[in-house]
């Protein structure tokens, strides 16, 4: 890592840098020519050459690495990364003390300081997330402080950086004894089959803890649930556990059908009181309507981005369509849980979205409950594009 170089921003920039902004984006370079091997120290300075802060570049999501420090002459040793280690499993202390919940996040990039890189904990195993090669240069460094600072059965990996971002094939066993998977874990007691060596996925979203448990606890009781983009069907193993009449999980992937079945049967429920149909969502919506078929709750929890043979969604342009196709079979009355992970826009513009949807489908809506990321999953005021989750419980009045 001796190798450094500097890296110019543009004045009109310089503040923001200043301020504790964390990810370089082209725009704000003067110099991008200089970077060419990911994982090399950068020095930011500004048109003037004044400090601005240090970090490493590594490409990821249209960024071309993070800043790490604004301390000019500290050295991103082993001593930094346990120092960030350190902190961050130290605010997460009373999650390691609930025996109830025993999947959680023990560090979140940027949020804990280190751009680029995620670590959650599944009982006792931990998963690290690389989201560019620029910081999996620092692999060595990062897994060391995990053993200097925590014991732990396992550890295991996701390559996140091949071309677009996507996740590389590869046996993701890192140290430690390897898993007998699925390993069972806890949410809010609820129990999770889990896999860290099979493809990108676990098997459960993390982010969402506090909206599961709060369809559960207080609006799944006697309800119809359709729960859309159901993947292994969290969502749908809450509100049945919550006293829910019937379950429907809607996923077009294969694998989300014995996915879902295991998630059921992990919980002591019986798969066959439930419905599970794989299929194209947006079919789904109009075989609905065609049967008029609705529901006192829908779920709906799509991908950013999302490709199917007839359809191409983008959180961006097609939320409103999407909400209105969810409006037309939610009941009067009933609850729709608008959820989107797309950190291109905030809460405010998600909310006139959800405006726009019921405005055209002439109906009348109240929000009676919001969610971002839960506290495990920290962030920072400078990032805001960071704070990606948001949800929204939106009761259909008449």
């Amino acid at each position: 890592m001796k190798n450094e170089i500097r890296l110019k921003i543009k004045d009109k920039f310089a503040n923001k840098f200043k301020a504790g902004f964390p990810h370089l984006f082209e725009e704000a370079i003067l110099n991008i020519e200089v970077l060419k091997s990911e994982g090399t120290i950068i020095n930011l300075v500004d048109e003037k050459d004044n400090f601005l802060g240090r970090g490493y570049y590594g490409k990821q999501n249209k960024g071309y690495g993070w800043v790490l420090t604004q301390k000019k002459s500290q050295p991103i040793d082993q001593q930094f990364f346990d120092s960030k280690m350190s902190f961050a499993l130290n605010q997460r202390r009373s999650f390691y003390q609930d025996y109830n919940t025993t999947a959680f996040r023990v560090f979140n990039g940027e949020g804990d300081g280190i751009g680029g890189l995620t670590i959650d904990y599944y009982d006792g195993f931990y998963l690290l997330n690389w989201y560019s090669q620029g910081i999996y240069k620092f692999k060595d460094l990062i897994i060391q402080s995990l053993k200097n600072l925590v014991d732990f059965k396992g550890v295991y990996q996701k390559k996140r950086f091949d071309v677009g971002g996507k996740y590389m094939e590869e046996d993701d066993f890192v140290a430690g004894e390897r898993g007998e998977f699925p390993i069972i874990v806890k949410e809010n007691g609820v129990n999770f089959a889990v896999y860290l060596n099979e493809g990108p996925m676990t098997g459960i979203f993390l982010d969402q803890r506090e909206v599961r448990k709060t369809i559960r606890d207080k609006y799944a009781q006697g309800k119809t649930v359709l729960n859309t983009f159901s993947y292994t069907g969290a969502f749908s193993v809450f509100a049945a556990l919550g006293g829910a009449k019937k379950t429907t999980s809607v996923d077009l992937a294969n694998r989300s059908f014995p996915k879902t079945v295991e998630q059921f049967h992990v919980n002591g429920i019986d798969e066959k009181e439930q419905e599970i149909r794989v299929m194209d969502v947006f079919h789904y919506f109009k075989y609905a309507v065609k049967k008029k078929i609705t529901f006192d709750i829908v779920v709906l929890d799509p991908p950013s981005f999302a490709r199917s043979k007839k359809h191409t969604f983008s959180a961006a342009k097609d939320y409103v369509s999407l909400l209105k196709d969810t409006i037309a079979i939610t009941d009067d009355e009933g609850l729709i849980v608008a959820s989107t992970n797309f950190g291109g826009f905030g809460m405010d513009k998600f909310k006139g979205f959800i405006d726009k949807a019921f405005k055209e489908s002439k109906g009348n809506y109240k929000i009676i409950e919001e969610f971002t990321l839960p506290e495990d999953f920290k962030t920072m005021k400078q990032f805001k594009q960071g704070d990606y989750l948001k949800v929204a419980f939106i009761r259909k009045t008449t």
